[in-house]
């Protein structure tokens, strides 16, 4: 359908705001109804909201930091009754005074004005939004207006990532970058994708972790390192799973899984305490207090309480077999004592876990670079941070012997060639790395999608990432009619 509109619309190459909604609200405060200031501004945004009232129009423009009332009167606005056709979602821009109409709202006149996009699609109201999801996640150019806890969640998003490079460079921590094409896949269990490198003739892999990366840079001498990077996990979708996430992972040498610890709990707290005021959060209307210090607590410990018995690395499989059973834990024969331990704990216990807690000391076959724990060679120095009862972080005394690690490897290796598509590969150059000696490092992983969710009480990752992974859509059968101008809203 033709817009009749664009018949002489010529779009202008620039415009020059020199206003912002948000700068005039704070600006005018406290205006008496029917007051003109003698100010003029120039702002531009979206229109929101429109009504045609005789020889009067009122339309909410709405810009990146909140919205304004247009207040059009046909004696002295250019083009009235082209102004009064506008559809909810054109952007536009305008010049006038500000002021305030009879019943005391705060408004731009508009005085000059200038269509500056048209929206060809129908663009819903502030007051019912998009209610199905999937047009939201899919549609999220539209959603980010029209939902106001979307923009807000976004824009918590990126403070939280800004926050956080603060705090670490606060603290000696240097940002780095590592390579997203990885020729051996490292760094955690995860079945990876895979791409080509048509002039090497290469197979290469979307990296899964930057790992491996970051502790080669502590071996180079960067004693503290950092990167928030986007990692690619060839998995499932699910509200706490999306293919392709952000991770924040950090290396500290000379520190062992405690310093790690209290770095996490730190960071969280500060981040909280900075973002929403308070150390105390609330999450599917349930307070969680993040302040500092948080419950340790051993994996093995921890299941004992919940299966009634005592149960670690060194109880026989058969009678871990029996367990998993009874509380419908699927496992594989060929899992030993700590992987079928694993299993029980992630199914029965972690999502019992609300409040803050690490829980620490993981079996060493299901950690394999992780340092061994120094009081018993079957566990390792490593710990997950659980809260509200979902895995924000992993972190552990890195593994720095050489030999081990290649055992370990080697291990993951023939588990692959068994057919476990997420077991790692046998990385000969980071065995180099090693040779050249890996002093005492921590290492540390948050997913910082689900620290966002945590922090601003969402469920699902899908609304903390811009664009989320999803089915393809069926094409569209037609264009949309041409969208309506109208509003709900009266002006005043």
């Amino acid at each position: 359908m033709t817009d009749h509109r664009l018949a002489d619309w010529d779009q202008p190459y620039t415009f020059a705001p020199d206003a912002t909604a948000a700068s005039i609200v704070a600006e005018h405060p406290d205006l008496e109804p029917g007051t003109e200031t003698g100010e003029r501004v120039t702002i531009a945004g979206r229109l929101m909201l429109r009504r045609v009232q005789g020889k009067l129009a009122f339309g909410t423009l709405a810009d990146r930091t909140g919205r304004i009332q247009l207040f059009a009167p046909a004696a002295t606005t250019p083009d009235f009754e082209r102004f009064g056709e506008l559809h909810l979602g054109d952007w536009i821009g305008v010049t006038g005074e500000v002021m305030t109409t009879r019943r005391g709202e705060l408004s731009v006149r508009v005085d000059e004005w200038v269509l500056l996009a048209p929206a060809r699609r129908s663009f819903p109201d502030k007051w019912h939004g998009i209610s199905d999801t999937d047009t939201r996640y899919r549609q999220r150019y539209v959603d980010l207006w029209v939902t106001e806890e979307s923009r807000r969640t976004f824009e918590m998003r990126s403070r939280i990532l800004s926050e956080t490079r603060r705090f670490l460079e606060a603290r000696g921590y240097l940002e780095v970058e590592t390579p997203v094409f990885h020729p051996v896949p490292g760094g955690a269990l995860a079945e990876p994708f895979t791409t080509h490198h048509n002039a090497l003739d290469l197979e290469l892999y979307l990296r899964i972790a930057p790992e491996l990366y970051l502790k080669r840079l502590v071996v180079g001498g960067f004693e503290k390192v950092f990167e928030i990077a986007r990692v690619f996990r060839n998995e499932g979708i699910s509200n706490r799973h999306n293919p392709e996430f952000t991770m924040l992972e950090a290396y500290e040498a000379y520190g062992d899984y405690h310093t790690h610890m209290a770095l996490t709990e730190e960071l969280v707290a500060h981040l909280a305490l900075e973002l929403t005021g308070s150390t105390t959060v609330t999450f599917d209307d349930r307070p969680v207090d993040l302040s500092a210090p948080w419950r340790r607590a051993p994996l093995a410990e921890l299941t004992s309480e919940r299966v009634g018995e005592d149960v670690s690395v060194h109880t026989s499989p058969d009678r871990l077999r029996e367990l998993c059973d009874r509380h419908g834990v699927p496992h594989d024969r060929t899992y030993g004592p700590g992987k079928l331990l694993l299993e029980l704990y992630e199914k029965t216990t972690e999502a019992t876990l609300w409040d803050p807690t690490f829980v620490v000391d993981y079996p060493a076959e299901v950690s394999p670079l992780s340092r061994r724990h120094r009081d018993d060679p079957e566990l390792t120095e490593r710990f997950e941070a659980i809260v509200v009862g979902r895995e924000l972080c992993n972190g552990f005394s890195e593994l720095t012997d050489p030999d081990d690690q290649r055992s370990r490897f080697e291990d993951q290796a023939a588990r692959k060639a068994a057919g476990d598509a997420e077991a790692m590969a046998v990385d000969a150059d980071y065995l180099r790395a090693l040779d050249y000696g890996l002093p005492p490092t921590v290492g540390l992983g948050i997913g910082m999608d689900r620290l966002v969710m945590l922090l601003s009480g969402t469920s699902s990752i899908r609304d903390v990432v811009l664009f989320p992974t999803l089915r393809p859509e069926p094409p569209e059968r037609e264009r949309p009619d041409s969208p309506s101008g109208e509003s709900v809203e009266s002006g005043s």
